[in-house]
């Protein structure tokens, strides 16, 4: 897949999500178990999100991963014990869209990354993926994931 870099200034983002570590190969099992959590609380609360879901990855260690795993927020949920309501802040993030597989979606990382370096920005505060449709009902080649990170020149 061809990737394309875009820079976007993007606005804050309310969220509702459980931060939690994981090893990276764990995470297609924790991440739906953890949107499943927070789905079954928001039913149970009669409650709702703009039911798009993101992770955050706060850390590059793969045995340990600090992720936040959640949904983006309308603004009006309130969360209970680990499901916690936050914020993405604004700023200006470089930005790619992956286009398959999740099991692919490293190499977008990786390109992030690799042009980040190239054209001197910094991360500051982690990486976001947010999930665009649902691989429920998406053939696997047509999941879109919308990958960023805030920048600062270096």
């Amino acid at each position: 897949m061809t990737y394309t870099i875009e820079m976007k200034d993007r606005p804050e983002q309310r969220t509702l999500a459980i931060r939690t570590h994981s090893p990276v190969q764990d995470l297609p099992v924790v991440i739906p178990q953890t949107m499943q959590k927070i789905g079954d609380y928001l039913a149970q609360t009669k409650q709702s999100t703009n039911d798009i879901p993101f992770v955050g990855y706060y850390n590059m260690d793969m045995q340990n991963l600090d992720v936040e795993i959640g949904f983006l927020s309308s603004g009006n949920a309130s969360g209970q014990g680990s499901i916690q309501t936050g914020t993405i802040p604004a700023g200006k993030a470089a930005t790619v869209m992956h286009i398959g597989s999740y099991a692919t979606i490293g190499n977008a990382h990786e390109f992030l990354h690799k042009w980040m370096e190239a054209n001197g920005y910094q991360s500051v505060n982690g990486y976001y993926e947010i999930y665009l449709n649902d691989p429920a009902d998406t053939p696997e080649d047509q999941l879109k994931t919308e990958i960023f990170t805030l920048v600062k020149t270096s």
